[in-house]
Order: C-alpha cells, then sequence, then structure tokens
C-alpha cells in the first residue's frame, strides 16, 4: 500500500465524511442547494448516511482493502448521480461542487488499484 493511497483515501474520508456530517446536521450551506434542486427533504437523512458510510468505508478499506474498493465505488456513483442530479437541475454554475467530491473518490479508487 503506497503512501500516497493513504494520504489520499484519508483526505477523501475525511472531505465526504464532514459533507455526510453537514448534511446529517442541516448545515444551510449544504441543504440550501438540495432544495434548488429539487432534492425532497425525506432523502436528506438517508443522503447524508451514506456519504458518512462510504467515508468509514474508505477509512475501514485501509485495513480490509475490499471494503475499501466498495465504498469508493459506491462514492463515485453517489457523486456521478449528483452530478447528473445538478445538471437536470439546470444549475451549471454549480456542477462544480459535487465534482470536487466526486474527483478525490476517483482518485482513492484509482491510487487503491495501483497499490
Amino acid at each position: 500500500m503506497s503512501m500516497a493511497y493513504v494520504i489520499v483515501a484519508v483526505f477523501t474520508a475525511a472531505w465526504i465524511g464532514f459533507s455526510g456530517f453537514s448534511l446529517l446536521r442541516r448545515a444551510e450551506f449544504v441543504t440550501e442547494p438540495l432544495m434548488d434542486y429539487g432534492v425532497p427533504r425525506s432523502s436528506w437523512t438517508l443522503l447524508g448516511l451514506a456519504k458518512a458510510a462510504g467515508a468509514l468505508g474508505l477509512l475501514v478499506g485501509l485495513a480490509v482493502p475490499v471494503i475499501g474498493v466498495v465504498a469508493g465505488v459506491a462514492l463515485v456513483l453517489y457523486f456521478l448521480g449528483a452530478v447528473v442530479t445538478v445538471l437536470r437541475a439546470r444549475s451549471y454554475k454549480t456542477v462544480v461542487f459535487p465534482v470536487l467530491y466526486l474527483a478525490p473518490a476517483v482518485a482513492t479508487l484509482i491510487l487503491g488499484h495501483a497499490a
């Protein structure tokens, strides 16, 4: 396991974990865009838990690689869905935000595969 993989995986887990925690506590900077995109409030808790589980899975994946791979794939799919949601809402100026989460999730998967 390379040091680059460990650093990127921990960074990605912290970044996405913070996002999940922020959604679970209903931080306005997270919930306001969700309302603009038309994401129903009833799904916010599930989305926050999915982010948190993915972040935790990346960390567990440092010890059990298959869990890290599953978590990484799930996070990539999650954030691809977020990109689609933003594009469907025609909020082109904010599509960069889910991409900022997607990119480190992809990088973690690539580095984990190379390790």
